[in-house]
């Protein structure tokens, strides 16, 4: 590691600890040269992730999107901020899990109506109803009666 304050190569690690909820590392280090400490993080390299949308537009994977689209479903609805993220977590974990560098929006949102349906029917199906694009109050009623005969 190069130092930055003289530019040296010449380094070392003189103390290492877990940061950021064990994602990455802290490492103090110190310049022989100039004898400066600072400080590094390392973590792990994530593969970017493109979401092929709807329309075929290609753009980068953002978590906020998902998010925000499980906040607005569970509006007013007893659900806590922490099984949120956790939600959030999981289709996250899902996702990175398939280690492919696209995926389509269709199957991020039947992965998250999945999560949803465990968690609260209400938000399951205000977030199908966007999602799907309901048409008219029948495909509503389908919706409700597959929730109903679980």
């Amino acid at each position: 590691m190069k130092c930055p304050f003289c530019s040296s190569d010449n380094t070392r690690v003189i103390d290492s600890r877990p940061a950021d909820d064990n994602n990455s590392i802290r490492r103090r280090r110190l310049c022989d040269v100039c004898g400066k400490r600072f400080t590094t993080y390392e973590k792990v390299e994530t593969i970017p992730l493109i979401v092929i949308k709807k329309d075929n537009n290609r753009e980068q994977y953002d978590r906020s999107k998902i998010e925000a689209g499980v906040l607005r479903a569970c509006h007013k609805r007893p659900i806590s901020v922490t099984q949120i993220d956790q939600l959030v977590d999981e289709v996250e974990t899902e996702i990175f899990n398939r280690e492919e560098k696209e995926i389509s929006s269709s199957v991020i949102g039947e992965i998250v109506m999945d999560k949803l349906k465990d968690l609260e029917a209400v938000a399951y199906v205000r977030f199908a109803s966007v999602y799907r694009e309901f048409k008219d109050i029948n495909t509503f009623m389908d919706e409700l009666k597959k929730i109903l005969d679980k």
